[in-house]
């Protein structure tokens, strides 16, 4: 259960907010679940709500470090969209498109999702032959994609320069008319809200500390800074830490951990009206409701827990938004952050039981964790309670390591990371 003031209550009656948030009483633990998630982010979140949901296991607990939406669900830059090159992958973001058009109504909580549109700019032939290709393989997988002249692109998006006098002038662009953003917190606490009604526990402060096996080698449960916590079944979703917890089952996962950061300007009246990305020049804005503009830089090229990262990155993005926008040159940045992804060397998520009994892993997602959010939890959930792939993440096991069968999304997601 909720402490919530009267006001508070009248806006969770009618799901709205703003900057506005819950606070939750974070319950005592019991001494056993049925199963236990390691992080509350949103795919930890979402996780739990569809295993209480849609396999009927009320008995869970998510447990957090820190507090409910802290980490990367907290960090991300907002964008949704599914229009990856490769079979397992357009199926995998395709499933949690689906899923983010009807979640407000789902979770009766605005997540403000919003399909604007997502423009991809090819500035090459090199680009323009890469587009057509994902356009085309997009197409024959039922997922919306389309070509853009130069000057379809502007009418598209009029703040857009095409002048041929650009660095990397703007030779066309693949559009994703599905593609858009939501609220880049929000859905961690209408999976939370939805979560708890249902009678799980969400457990904050807490961090996890160890991971227990019986003599057998299968989890027992969990050690955290409020003690021993018991479960036959435990889900690791701890975006970024992930490797650092598997550790303490005795797992090595094909991990690493890099910055990837992002900015955010003052606010102005609206003027921008899709989500446009650039991989030649990496940067990629769209503005919020609140007024910013939300801009993507790249990940570091040096691993790291830092939140920050090197300061050229968000420079170098500046330059290009300057340049592929001339009308923001004026405008101020507020911050800027980073957050921490773990991505796997074929940089594809892992969705997988693991070989030790009861434990299993959500982690890799490197910059696409935000946009599979619905999907991921949905289909880690089926995997945890049926304690096997769903048809939709069985491509995505730890096994394709071992085999080989790698999906290289790493220069197919049409960005630059």
């Amino acid at each position: 259960m909720q402490n919530f003031s009267a006001f508070a209550l009248l806006r969770r009656a009618f799901g709205g907010h703003s900057s506005w948030q819950p606070q939750w009483r974070t319950p005592e633990p019991k001494a056993s679940y049925d199963a236990i998630i390691v992080g509350a982010g949103g795919h930890g979140l979402g996780t739990a709500y569809y295993l209480a949901k849609e396999h009927g296991m009320r008995n869970i607990a998510v447990i957090e470090r820190g507090w409910l939406g802290g980490g990367n669900t907290g960090r991300n830059t907002t964008i949704i969209r599914s229009n990856y090159l490769f079979d397992e992958s357009a199926a995998l973001y395709d499933h949690s498109v689906k899923l983010w058009e009807t979640l407000s109504e789902e979770l009766n909580y605005n997540v403000m999702y919003s399909a604007r549109g997502v423009m991809m700019l090819a500035h090459t032939i090199h680009d323009i032959q890469v587009f057509k290709r994902h356009v085309h393989a997009n197409r024959a997988n039922g997922v919306d994609n389309e070509w853009l002249t130069a000057e379809q692109a502007k009418e598209f998006c009029p703040p857009l320069n095409i002048s041929p006098n650009l660095r990397y002038p703007v030779l066309g662009a693949a559009l994703q008319r599905r593609g858009g953003t939501a609220r880049h917190d929000a859905v961690a606490w209408g999976y939370a809200r939805g979560a708890d009604d249902m009678g799980v526990d969400i457990i904050q402060n807490c961090e996890v500390t160890g991971i227990r096996r019986d003599a057998s080698g299968a989890v027992m449960g969990v050690d955290t800074a409020k003690g021993f916590i018991g479960a036959k079944k435990v889900g690791v979703v701890a975006a970024g830490h992930t490797s650092v917890v598997m550790a303490m089952a005795g797992m090595r996962l094909p991990l690493e951990s890099f910055p990837l950061q992002a900015l955010v300007s003052e606010p102005v009246k609206p003027v921008f009206p899709c989500v446009v990305m650039s991989n030649t020049v990496h940067a990629y804005i769209s503005q919020s409701d609140k007024g910013e503009f939300v801009i993507g830089a790249g990940t570091d090229a040096f691993v790291s827990y830092s939140q920050r990262g090197g300061l050229h990155i968000p420079s170098h993005t500046l330059d290009a938004i300057c340049e592929l926008f001339p009308m923001f040159r004026r405008m101020r940045m507020l911050r800027n952050w980073g957050g921490i992804v773990d991505t796997t060397p074929d940089r594809s998520p892992i969705i997988s039981k693991t070989p030790v009994p009861g434990l299993y892993v959500n982690c890799g997602w490197g910059t696409g964790g935000f946009k599979a959010t619905p999907g991921s939890a949905n289909v880690f959930a089926h995997t945890m309670a049926r304690d096997e792939p769903h048809p939709i993440n069985a491509p995505f096991t730890l096994e394709r390591f071992r085999d080989g069968v790698m999906i290289d999304e790493a220069a197919a997601a049409a960005v630059a990371h």
